[in-house]
């Protein structure tokens, strides 16, 4: 070797020099094949009633005396954290108590498994924190020697989309919800070989104890007045009762939707939604910024009041299309102080779920196109089922269990 060169570690992956070398997880490493079969040789022995070359007493020498026999081994390869290695695994028969034969499974090493449960985790973790499936190979090329592959990491995805139908179809009957965020986002996806933007439709849920969880995320080709009625009889269906208060972004399909399932429901538009609609016709932007955020975050109904009658006085002046898009949104943009004051600040907006759309976009902008619709709405879900996003409980949630009031501010201008 020449002078001013790094030493390499035998069986390194690159260019690592003799610092990284760790003699203890080497060492663990070694006696891992042998702890995994003496391992599964200990289940055999258990099935078995006593250890190899032992007869079970009290019985005859001849097999069918026997609760089942050892006839060899066969090699398996597995992959696990301390990487991959190959095992000799018993094999054996068991008679029942009719007298019939049947072939051994261990429940330590399943059938065909390749890998344990925690590598599974860690490369469907590694591939939800946002990389794709080329990248998660070469990022545990190193501790796993290169036996995960591009194909290894599709594999390990697809055992996820068990999990997630059973999610889709489960019931909701036992979900005490009080509150229900509606909205929607858009994406990329592949649809018939080409990239095209797609609607994910998203329903949170807001418990009694205040806790956000996930009811619903499906991609229902748009936002459209079918396609929410569609989610909502599906949810409806599947047992979840009927909510007291609804938060949406004001799309009209949506409005229709839940005025036909839940005609009942307290309907909230979201007040930063309608803001941004408010700058689309404002010349002067600030201004009406300052106007109308002291509008929404009065501390009393009474100056809300008080302050709406002043804006719409303004800005019928100043620009009538932008009094006429609070009109718009009615008593539905001030539904939030019918509830106790500790509530407004989660109760106003969809911002709950519109931090999960920023983040699930950042998630994967790395894969610029998403496989398919169904992976966009499998990915969404479980970026929150492998506690990649956590949600916390809202803000004011020890008084959720109060009744609104009969009656919101006074609209009349």
């Amino acid at each position: 070797m020449e002078k001013g060169s790094s030493e390499l570690v035998a069986g390194s992956p690159g260019m690592l020099s003799t610092g990284w070398f760790d003699p203890i997880e080497t060492a663990v490493r070694h006696r891992v094949r042998e702890f995994i079969e003496a391992l599964v040789a200990a289940e055999l022995d258990e099935a078995l009633g006593r250890v190899r070359y032992q007869r079970r007493p009290g019985t005859p020498d001849r097999v069918g005396g026997t609760a089942g026999y050892r006839h060899g081994q066969r090699e398996r390869q597995l992959l696990g954290s301390f990487g991959p290695v190959r095992i000799s695994v018993p094999r054996a028969r068991l008679t029942g108590a009719d007298g019939t034969n049947r072939e051994w499974r261990s429940e330590v090493l399943p059938r065909y498994a390749r890998m344990t449960k925690q590598v599974e985790a860690l490369i469907a973790g590694a591939y939800l924190s946002g990389t794709n499936t080329r990248r998660v190979r070469r990022a545990l090329g190193a501790l796993f020697k290169g036996a995960v592959s591009k194909d290894t990491v599709s594999r390990t995805w697809r055992k996820v989309q068990t999990d997630w139908e059973a999610w889709c179809h489960r019931s909701l009957a036992e979900e005490d919800v009080v509150r229900l965020i509606l909205d929607g986002t858009v994406v990329r996806a592949r649809l018939d070989r080409k990239a095209t933007s797609i609607s994910l439709l998203v329903v949170l849920g807001i418990r009694r104890d205040g806790q956000t969880v996930l009811l619903a995320v499906r991609n229902m080709g748009g936002e459209s007045e079918a396609a929410w009625r569609s989610l909502l009889d599906d949810l409806v269906s599947r047992g979840l009762p009927a909510p007291g208060y609804v938060i949406i972004d004001g799309a009209a399909g949506l409005e229709k939707a839940l005025s036909l399932v839940w005609p009942e429901a307290l309907v909230q538009r979201c007040t930063v939604h309608k803001h941004r609609n408010l700058l689309a016709h404002a010349p002067e932007r600030l201004e009406i910024s300052a106007d109308y955020n002291g509008m929404i975050y009065a501390e009393t109904p009474k100056q809300i009041e008080a302050c709406r009658r002043s804006f719409i006085r303004k800005w019928r002046l100043r620009c009538r299309a932008v009094a006429d898009s609070l009109q718009e949104a009615g008593d539905q943009l001030f539904t939030f102080t019918r509830l106790p004051d500790s509530q407004w600040r989660s109760a106003r907006t969809t911002n709950a779920v519109e931090r999960l759309h920023e983040e699930f976009k950042r998630r994967i902008k790395t894969q610029t196109v998403l496989p398919s619709a169904e992976t966009a709405a499998m990915l969404f879900w479980a970026l929150l089922a492998s506690g990649q996003i956590t949600m916390r409980k809202v803000n004011g949630w020890q008084t959720l269990a109060e009744k609104p009031i009969a009656q919101c501010i006074d609209l009349a201008a």
